[in-house]
């Protein structure tokens, strides 16, 4: 990942594709069911769904917990805003009219497989990445900058282990 200079209000992305060797809606099944990431994630630790639901809808809420060596311990509420099963599955973190993050899955046939992008969008709502640009506001780029590469590194780690659970059998 280069150096972009973006600051929190840019709203910066980052996303990362991989091919797997499978249908898109046996793809969906692994990246619309929530309970699924946190076998993936090394920060995500838990999650549930709020509300009385038990499975993914547009407009869903789910609560996500989640650590960090240096952030600390958290709890986010999510809100479901794509779902259009076998080509789009994401959520925003927060408001969804102003989320502190956005995550999107998007599937696309290809070479008798799935392409499967993972894509994460900082702010723009208040996070706890916020408060440490709040704190050191002169350092407001280099925070972005590692923060988009733990996302990125995530992403590529949570694309391999659906990768692996898909192609081997598993979920």
């Amino acid at each position: 990942m280069e150096w972009t200079g973006a600051r929190y209000a840019d709203k910066p992305t980052v996303q990362e594709t991989a091919w797997i060797d499978a249908d898109p809606r046996r793809v969906w099944e692994v990246v619309s069911d929530i309970a699924v990431m946190p076998e993936l994630s090394d920060e995500l630790q838990a999650v549930e769904w709020l509300d009385g639901t038990t499975q993914p809808r547009l407009g869903a809420r789910f609560a996500g917990r989640s650590a960090h060596p240096e952030l600390g311990e958290w709890e986010t509420h999510c809100h479901i805003t794509a779902m259009d099963p076998p080509k789009t599955f994401g959520w925003a973190v927060g408001d969804p009219e102003h989320p502190a993050a956005v995550w999107m899955f998007e599937l696309a046939p290809l070479d008798g497989g799935t392409q499967l992008t993972f894509r994460a969008q900082l702010g723009p709502g208040k996070s706890g990445l916020s408060l440490a640009i709040d704190r050191s506001p002169d350092k407001e780029q280099k925070i972005v900058f590692v923060r988009l590469r733990e996302f990125q590194r995530g992403i590529v780690a949570t694309l391999s282990g659906i990768k692996s659970m898909v192609e081997g059998g598993g979920h």
